[in-house]
């Protein structure tokens, strides 16, 4: 297996709820860090909503490893963010035998 080439600079983002002064609350993101991925597009979708029509694409983001626990490595219901493109993550997995690498498998959505 040959080494991914991570040539795209992602933020690592984790979601913070905060009270809205109504009773419920806001979801915001906070900024956990930078990491340098391979991005992979898998095979899209497209389902009509109400009002829009949502195109869903997954997607495999591979990045450097990271022990478990610490801050830098991927978990679900973070995402990446790459310029105004975000990628919820659905699931973190090792991608070779030794762990150098994580595969995080996202999605994409797109409202048109």
């Amino acid at each position: 297996m040959s080494a991914p080439v991570l040539n795209r600079k992602l933020v690592l983002e984790d979601p913070v709820q905060s009270p809205d002064g109504s009773g419920g609350f806001v979801e915001n993101w906070v900024e956990l860090g930078t990491l340098w991925g391979e991005i992979s597009a898998g095979t899209g979708s497209e389902k009509a909503g109400e009002f829009v029509t949502v195109s869903n694409v997954p997607y495999r983001i591979t990045v450097r490893a990271a022990p478990v626990g610490a801050e830098s490595r991927p978990k679900p219901n973070q995402r990446f963010r790459e310029g105004t493109r975000l990628f919820r993550i659905k699931a973190v997995t090792e991608r070779d035998p030794q762990a150098h690498y994580l595969t995080c498998y996202v999605y994409e959505e797109v409202s048109s």
